[in-house]
């Protein structure tokens, strides 16, 4: 980082250069000013040091575009904002210079200071945007208005340019009030509505600079998300990386997972379905005290980028709940935290369920062109040499196990259980499931800079199952056998709520919808695991969900990039404009097969989950 002891005119030449030369420009300036300025964006938010004024700053050094003004030397910095409006507006056609700063402390009105008769739109957006926050924060009777005055600055503040001055040099200059609410009558700010706040202030911010620059400008911004930060701190790489760390220093799913499921099986079947064995654990790598300690180590609320701060404190949420779970294997308590984790079952999902194990009838399984573990590892390495077509640096593991119940990836890893068998229509629909996409979006994920999306954001589960059984659709391979098991989980999860034991369950199952002993088994002894485990009511959630998004008009294909929830659309497409994502990959090899747009015109036009099968 530069360090400018004096703003003279040698050194403001200087910045300038550095601004042309590199993509992102840090200052340090005189007085306890500060500058960051990334290539190629038109405008500049600025605040003055000042003292009791907490939380105001925080709102401006999350930008990608910012001046702290320090507390001595005014007059050169009015010469270095002279100069960078000059600089830029000469590149630009035109450049904003927005001041921010707090209104009294008994304020209710956002106050925006400009030139409303020559820039009605952009302050009115603005004006609109924030007269929409009382629809967010019930109570505080905030308002916004516009006054067209040619002060912009705080009363009893000298100007940071004349209007003249700004003219000349070829800006727009603005002014917002703020009212501090964010802040009680002792001056200390109220962290977690302060972090809310900040974010609407700064989203709307820039919904109000895009439509300045888009009009203004010749900038080339495509959306008011890319006005967000491109260079992301070193602070947020740390957490990513300790919060990674601490989730793969586990496998969740594998630790909940019974060691002994064989002999419960084995044992449940020469009973005539009476007597389960109690389930046996593997034991904990880690202490979960030591990794709850860890977690909160982390100093996420000091992250002031909105988009990282949202994902990293889900996460961290989302990571204490499997540490607390990990701790309470076979206990009512992991049962009541799995609801938490999973949100239950709800009563449309419910009868979603329901409906379809009424209207699609049991199957006898195909015994004919069976494949075992080993086949099935076979046809995973045929997708693998498909992947690594498209990156040479593509790996990944398969592990035949023969403690595994149930076919997963881990951590980009395929365990396939070793008495696995089953017929090649089912089997190449199960590939496109494990590797098309959860392989693939592991990698996708790996290969981005943040590695959350490898790990997987928090409540990524729905997505990734809703994407998983459509790919078996999407290669006519999802037959009536395998929604109804994704129907009955869901119906296993809501008996599960309401109280139901393991041979209740395995009854309801068996004599009401008609699902084979065998069947009812495996879904019960999933949903019983732990003490009580929701998450397999995520692959029928996650594909009701998906379909309800693509008739929305949504995309199919970003949804690959890597481990993320439907909710986090929205961001993951700010941090892709802003050029802090890449473009994924890996594409799956079912995009490519026969009248594969046709089924998901099929899905965006209304088809039933039960029309979706093939027979």
């Amino acid at each position: 980082m530069l360090e400018i002891s004096e703003l003279s005119e040698k050194l403001i030449k200087k910045i300038l250069t550095n601004l042309e030369e590199e993509s992102e420009t840090n200052c340090k300036l005189p007085g306890g000013g500060l500058l960051h300025i990334e290539k190629d964006l038109p405008y500049l938010v600025i605040y003055r040091n000042r003292s009791k004024d907490a939380g105001t700053k925080r709102m401006v050094i999350s930008e990608a575009s910012y001046l702290i003004i320090g507390d001595k030397e005014f007059e050169n910095y009015q010469r270095f904002i002279y100069a960078l409006a000059e600089h830029f507006s000469g590149k630009f056609k035109s450049y904003m210079l927005f001041e921010i700063y707090a209104g009294e402390e008994d304020s209710h009105t956002f106050v925006l200071r400009g030139p409303a008769k020559k820039l009605p739109t952009s302050l009115e957006v603005l004006r609109d945007e924030l007269n929409n926050i009382n629809q967010i924060y019930s109570g505080l009777y905030l308002k916004a208005e516009i006054k067209d005055t040619k002060q912009r600055q705080k009363e009893g503040d000298e100007a940071l340019l004349s209007v003249e001055d700004a003219k000349k040099s070829g800006a727009v200059l603005l002014g917002m009030e703020i009212p501090p609410f964010y802040r009680n009558e002792a001056g200390k700010v109220y962290p977690v509505f302060f972090r809310n706040f900040r974010d609407y202030i700064i989203k709307s911010l820039h919904i109000a600079l895009f439509d300045f620059l888009r009009v203004q400008t010749s900038s080339g911004v495509p959306s008011y998300n890319a006005l967000g930060r491109q260079a992301i701190k070193d602070k947020v790489f740390e957490v990513d990386r300790k919060l990674s760390a601490i989730e793969r220093s586990y496998q969740f799913l594998w630790l909940v997972s019974p060691a002994n499921i064989h002999s419960i099986k084995e044992t449940f079947f020469e009973s005539n379905f009476e007597k389960v064995l109690d389930y046996h654990y593997r034991l904990l790598p880690v202490d979960p005290d030591v990794l709850k300690r860890k977690l909160y180590n982390l100093k996420i609320e000091d992250i002031d980028d909105p988009a990282m701060s949202y994902i990293f404190r889900e996460k961290r949420e989302e990571l204490d709940q499997q540490i607390t779970m990990l701790g309470e294997r076979g206990t009512r308590n992991f049962f009541y935290n799995s609801m938490r984790l999973h949100k239950g079952v709800e009563h449309e999902l419910y009868e979603e369920a329901v409906s379809l194990l009424n209207e699609v009838p049991e199957q006898e399984p195909s015994q004919v062109d069976l494949i075992d573990s080993k086949g099935f590892s076979s046809m995973a390495r045929h997708e693998f040499d498909y992947f690594k077509e498209q990156d040479e640096s593509f790996k990944c593991k398969v592990h035949i196990r023969k403690d595994v119940n149930v076919m997963m990836v881990s951590h980009g890893e395929l365990y396939i259980p070793q008495d696995y068998k089953m017929n090649k229509k089912e089997a190449s629909a199960l590939i496109q499931h494990e590797v098309g996409t959860h392989v693939l979006t592991y990698y996708n994920g790996k290969s981005q800079p943040l590695q959350q999306l490898s790990i997987g954001l928090a409540d990524y589960d729905p997505l990734q199952e809703g994407l998983a059984v459509m790919a078996e659709y999407l290669v006519d391979g999802l037959t009536p056998n395998r929604l109804r098991t994704l129907a009955g989980r869901v119906v296993a999860g809501n008996a599960v709520m309401n109280g139901g034991n393991f041979q209740e369950i395995f009854r309801l199952l068996t004599n009401e919808y008609g699902f084979s002993p065998e069947r009812s088994f495996n879904i019960t002894s999933r949903i019983m695991q732990g003490g009580g485990f929701l998450k397999d009511i995520i692959y029928l959630k996650g594909l009701v969900e998906l379909r309800a998004y693509l008739q929305n008009g949504g995309e199919y294909e970003p949804l690959l990039a890597g481990k993320f929830g439907l909710k986090h659309t929205r961001v993951i497409k700010e941090l892709t404009d802003r050029q802090v994502l890449k473009p994924s990959v890996l594409k799956p090899s079912y995009l490519l097969t026969k009248d594969v747009e046709k089924k998901l015109n099929l899905i965006r036009e209304g088809l039933p989950l039960s029309k979706m099968i093939t027979k």
